[in-house]
């Protein structure tokens, strides 16, 4: 495992993000003989999984039964999805008692978690366990803490719960649509970022946890929550973070910036903000307001409405009526290039073969404020075939006018991508994102 790349500066503490394409090892020890395209299949199933999770959590649905068939399967949910799960998201590295732990960063989730040792049911890591017994700082939360009560109001259901008899610390159960889930119990321990140390830090100590998660430690929950990262380090960062991802899946990587200094930031454009959409009851989602799209500098009617911004969705995913309109001007911009067959969720493709040059339509998001945003060119199309056969339009449809848009992360490279918890607001700007 990489060591902590992280520092503090102006008040602003920095860590590296990396891309991780979850080699992993282990699991079911095919993947070294996958092709491109298989391994692309899992993930964009993986992808599609979360997507259809998400709508569920923001349509304001319980998960309790989710919860309730996990638990009564002692920590043996299946996978959903038939390909091997594997995570195409991104990573960074903190401290946590006296080790290390290299987590996904999520902004769609309440709570950070790593795996623990002893594990009964554990995904492959690259790194050891988070080992409590060697930690005297680490101690496990009581089911009568507030903090468990917070687990079960963020989760929507006993997910933080005490067990039966005179079980005494509080366990939790967190488990997804896609098949992953997280099972152990809380506690707390020093958090370390960048020299920034968080005493008494609450996270989910996992003995049994499968999914889509690599070969990554866990998550590290950046969502809107009381058991969040942002919010238990408010006192430290104002509620501020921003993020910045790299453009390459390997040899690049971003950062997340934690506190409110802008001027550690390395924009080329101003920082333009929208209003962040406050909604209690429906999870711990970023919420904006998308109020058009344009193609190549023609825009497109749309009325997307609220959308979610989220940095663990690695396709931007639309609903259908702004979807089809954002294809047909697509379709009508590119019409030089022969199509060809879609590819998972994807279902606009072309073949490029034999193209010297390709122009490709700008793509710019607009929300409310008239806070245009434009899409780098990488994130406009997605390269299936390393031959250029089949490239195809990197945007998928929801499957119902009355689900959530979601802003992806392949949508979000080379952006600097504030989140301003205290003054509800998300701000953008461009920049190119290496470590900084």
């Amino acid at each position: 495992m990489m060591g902590i790349v992280a520092r503090a500066e102006s008040g602003a503490t920095i860590l590296e993000l990396r891309h991780h394409g979850g080699g992993g090892g282990g699991g079911s020890g095919k993947s070294g003989g996958r092709s491109r395209e298989e391994e692309l299949g899992g993930l964009f199933s993986s992808d599609a999984a979360r997507v259809s999770s998400l709508q569920r959590r923001a349509g304001g649905g319980s998960w309790a039964e989710d919860k309730a068939a996990a638990a009564a399967a002692t920590g043996r949910v299946p996978v959903t999805s038939g390909a091997r799960l594997r995570t195409l998201n991104y990573v960074a590295t903190v401290g946590l008692g006296g080790g290390e732990a290299t987590v996904i960063v999520d902004t769609a989730s309440e709570l950070t978690w790593v795996q623990c040792a002893p594990c009964a049911s554990c995904h492959d890591q690259q790194g050891p366990l988070f080992d409590p017994a060697s930690s005297p700082s680490y101690a496990v939360l009581p089911c009568n803490s507030s903090s468990c009560d917070a687990l079960q109001v963020a989760t929507g259901s006993a997910a933080g719960a005490c067990g039966g008899g005179e079980q005494p610390s509080c366990s939790y159960t967190l488990s997804y649509r896609d098949g992953s889930y997280s099972q152990g119990v809380l506690a707390h321990d020093k958090l370390s970022l960048a020299g920034e140390v968080i005493d008494g830090f609450v996270f989910g100590c996992g003995t049994s946890n499968q999914g889509p998660f690599g070969g990554t430690s866990g998550l590290m929950g950046l969502g809107r929550s009381q058991l969040s990262l942002i919010s238990q380090t408010m006192d430290q960062f104002d509620g501020v973070f921003s993020y910045c991802l790299p453009l390459k899946e390997s040899e690049s990587s971003g950062s997340l910036v934690l506190g409110d200094d802008t001027s550690v930031y390395r924009n080329s454009t101003p920082i333009v903000y929208t209003t962040m959409v406050s909604d209690p009851v429906q999870g711990p989602f970023y919420f904006v307001n998308l109020t058009g799209i344009t193609i190549g500098g023609q825009e497109v009617e749309s009325s997307a409405g609220k959308v979610i911004v989220d940095s663990g969705t690695i396709i931007t995913s639309l609903v259908p009526s702004v979807y089809n309109a954002v294809k047909a001007e697509f379709l009508s911009q590119f019409a030089e290039y022969p199509q060809a067959p879609g590819f998972s969720i994807l279902d606009t493709c072309f073949n490029l073969t034999g193209f010297r040059e390709v122009q490709i339509p700008s793509l710019k998001f607009v929300f409310e404020g008239n806070v245009e945003v434009e899409v780098d060119s990488s994130g406009v199309l997605y390269f299936v075939s390393s031959d250029s056969s089949q490239v195809c339009l990197a945007l998928a449809s929801l499957k119902s006018e009355y689900e959530t848009s979601i802003i992806g992360n392949y949508q979000q490279k080379n952006l600097r991508v504030i989140f301003d918890t205290l003054g509800s607001q998300i701000g953008f700007a461009q920049e190119t994102c290496d470590y900084i």
